[in-house]
């Protein structure tokens, strides 16, 4: 119940970054059209530094995305990793409880057999 839990935090922190990322980048697209709107200066200069503000955005989002998907990656490994583990837990209580079982089956059929050695002992003497 807690992977399931782990899992939901997963994918939840997962939509909040994409969020995120979209609202980044709707508002450097804004930022741009806006600077473009009121740019006082010329064309050509404005156009460079369009270019430059796109380049940066982009680097950005770049390194946003490797640090997340970084982040997605490590949180899915350590679920993985608890996930064999709790698996490696409950297979070995099986094992211990299967043990339990064949000693008390183990148990009963040897006092049923004293019982029926018992029983034919005395009927023959």
């Amino acid at each position: 119940m807690d992977t399931k839990n782990q899992e939901f935090e997963l994918v939840e922190q997962s939509g909040h970054t994409l969020t995120f990322l979209t609202g980044l980048v709707v508002g450097g697209l804004v930022g741009a059209v806006t600077m473009l709107l009121m740019a006082p200066q010329p064309g050509e200069k404005t156009r460079a530094e369009l270019q430059a503000g796109a380049l940066e955005l982009r680097d950005r989002t770049a390194t946003t995305m490797k640090d997340t998907i970084t982040q997605v990656k490590s949180k899915a490994n350590q679920i993985k990793a608890d996930v064999q583990i709790k698996a490696q837990d409950l297979g070995q209580q099986g094992q211990d409880l299967l043990v339990r079982q064949l000693d008390h089956v183990s148990h009963a059929a040897e006092a049923g057999k004293k019982a029926l050695q018992g029983s034919t002992n005395h009927t023959v003497v």
